[in-house]
């Protein structure tokens, strides 16, 4: 089974990082409801369109995903 999404972006943290998974992974900790659980795109992907509280760029998302996907 496939970690979450969100334990593998922890993993791609880093504060002095501007690579756009190192900020997404710092938005998503900071974020306390962020979907932990789950490896679904769907799911992820419309949280970051409307219950997120931080605005990312879908785009940078969709690359982000697909590197995760790969892991």
């Amino acid at each position: 089974m496939r970690k979450s999404f969100y334990s593998w972006l922890m993993t791609q943290r880093n504060p002095k990082s501007q690579e756009p998974v190192a900020i997404l992974a710092d938005l998503a900790f900071e974020d306390s409801t962020f979907p932990k659980h789950t490896d679904d795109f769907d799911e992820v992907s419309r949280y970051l369109e409307d219950g997120a509280a931080f605005s990312f760029n879908l785009g940078q998302f969709d690359r982000i995903w697909e590197e995760y996907l790969s892991h």
